[in-house]
């Protein structure tokens, strides 16, 4: 598919806005033919999770201006969800956000000479020189890490599924 998806990802944004919603990711999949357009969206107040009828006035806000959008083939699929238990954690103020908490960081390649996937506590993210960043881990057996973002191939929260 040939749209400007950075373009296209500030616009979705702006609309999501006015709608009272944040993008926290965005994937495309599919074909050129028939793309799927995969978002998960939050609540921009934060008060409550996102819900099935929160993701239908998402859909049925956005579905006019796709539908608009000349480099979008008219057969496309747009799936909107919640950004889940484990969430994602995508941008800059989310490792603020949820500093403290368990989360997974699944690296490009073997992390600290241990395994491509390390889960501990979040400390935080250094912005660091390069202006990526680094993202600061205590890991479970106390070992504090930096994990160069750029090394990064996905962050998420970890669930602790067990019932109390």
């Amino acid at each position: 598919m040939k749209t400007n998806r950075e373009g296209f990802q500030e616009e979705l944004e702006t609309r999501l806005s006015g709608l009272g919603y944040e993008l926290v990711q965005l994937d495309w999949a599919g074909s050129s033919l028939r793309p799927v357009i995969r978002l998960r969206v939050e609540r921009e107040a934060l008060d409550r999770p996102v819900s099935l009828d929160d993701c239908a006035t998402v859909s049925r806000g956005i579905e006019a201006w796709l539908d608009e959008d000349s480099e979008i083939p008219e057969q496309y699929v747009l799936e909107v969800s919640s950004p889940g238990l484990e969430r994602p954690l995508v941008r800059d103020r989310d490792f603020s956000r949820f500093r403290g908490r368990r989360i997974a960081v699944t690296g490009t390649e073997v992390l600290h000479g241990r395994s491509s996937r390390l889960e501990g506590e979040l400390l935080g993210l250094d912005p660091g020189d390069g202006g990526t960043g680094s993202i600061r881990l205590r890991l479970n057996a106390g070992d504090e890490v930096e994990v160069p973002r750029s090394r990064v191939a996905e962050a998420r929260l970890v669930h602790d599924w067990r019932v109390s």
